[in-house]
């Protein structure tokens, strides 16, 4: 039977991946009484926030994710500062594309609306400065300076330090079994019950389990994604100056294409298809169906056939979670019918490094403070 914790705390926010350390870092950093509840023992790899790698870039088609990212990169230098970690390692950004492709275009000109620093690069200097990539002649790119990798298991611990040295509870190891609405919102674990003037839900892929008990459920697709690493031919081409990249290969894969320099498994760069197939977050880890053979496939292909310097069938496979918004736009909004209920869900794959903002967000959204940002595009009511 669940002890009670005779505490009110300021918010209690539930999954402490990357959205919900950051919106609890904003809690204690603002002298809030904050609760970080995640039901795994610390750290895990059950999520969409493990794993040592992810891309940070500015090069957005929607204006409202480039203005969020000023603000972001500043955040993370801040973090980075705090917690005397470094979290960022610049190798700038390659978009790669047709130039008749309408995204392709549609970054460029908000890169330039928003007065963000980048080049344009036709084929042939995509080839001489890129001569790692074969690509073909119709390829072209936007070479956008400040991109580069993010550590993403050193941001989740250097934020969890930081949570607790400003008075930040965590307590992990306890998944929550119900959320009693009301001022105070009641919070029961398998272990304790919780109170709170206000309630996070950022659970990633188990979002929906949690809200439908409050009479809601969200268009949220989970989709477990295999990451994949190929070992370079030659150790050591696809290290310290080779980018991060993200691109449209209509010839071969519907979906984006995206890759990392060799990091975190020496001589082996990170190359992932950005789209994943249907899967129970509770069984990530159960054999793989047909579907994701295909991926697997795709990626092989393009190895193959765009980065000849690496053999062309991955070395190392791991799993990562995603939960798709039909948009693949954020959900960051109050629950319709519960005011002190926040909801940050459907981050389709990208908001790891927007989640300085979004933390920033989430904690406004549950004080009732101004809104930093035009938050529009992310409300519940847009499905």
């Amino acid at each position: 039977m669940a002890t009670t914790h005779s505490e009110l705390y300021d918010a209690i926010v539930i999954g402490a991946g990357i959205q919900g350390c950051f919106t609890s870092y904003h809690f204690a950093k603002n002298k809030r009484k904050v609760l970080l509840l995640e039901q795994f023992f610390l750290p895990h790899s059950r999520g969409s926030s493990h794993g040592q790698s992810r891309i940070i870039r500015r090069a957005y088609p929607e204006d409202f994710y480039i203005k969020m990212m000023e603000e972001c990169y500043q955040i993370w230098a801040q973090v980075e500062k705090e917690s005397g970690t470094k979290l960022y390692r610049q190798t700038g950004f390659l978009v790669l594309g047709r130039k008749e492709n309408a995204e392709f275009c549609a970054v460029q000109e908000a890169l330039s609306k928003h007065s963000v620093e980048y080049k344009y690069l036709d084929s042939k200097e995509l080839k001489t400065c890129f001569s790692n990539f074969r690509l073909p002649p119709d390829q072209v790119g936007i070479w956008e300076l400040s991109g580069g990798v993010l550590y993403a298991d050193k941001a989740l611990k250097a934020l969890q330090d930081l949570i607790r040295q400003l008075g930040g509870v965590i307590h992990d190891g306890e998944k929550v079994a119900e959320i009693k609405p009301g001022y105070p919102v009641t919070v029961t674990t398998t272990t304790r019950t919780y109170q709170a003037k206000s309630l996070v839900i950022t659970a990633g892929p188990w979002t929906n389990q949690l809200l439908l008990p409050l009479g809601i459920q969200l268009p949220l697709q989970t989709l477990r994604v295999n990451v994949c690493y190929w070992k370079e031919k030659v150790p050591g081409s696809f290290g310290e100056n080779f980018p991060c990249f993200y691109g449209s290969f209509s010839d071969l894969a519907p979906h984006h294409i995206y890759g990392l320099p060799a990091g975190e498994y020496p001589g082996m760069m990170k190359v992932a298809y950005h789209h994943g197939n249907k899967a129970d977050p509770d069984e990530r880890d159960c054999p793989s169906a047909s579907s994701e053979v295909t991926d697997v496939q795709i990626l092989c292909s393009f190895v193959r056939e765009y980065l000849p310097g690496l053999q062309p069938q991955p070395a190392i496979m791991e799993r990562c979670m995603y939960t798709n918004s039909p948009d693949e736009n954020f959900i960051l909004d109050r629950h319709p019918k519960h005011a002190n209920i926040i909801i940050g869900a459907g981050f389709s794959g990208h908001g790891f490094k927007l989640s300085p903002v979004v933390g920033k967000v989430l904690y406004e959204l549950s004080t009732e403070s101004t809104l930093s940002y035009d938050l529009t595009a992310f409300q519940i009511s847009r499905f």
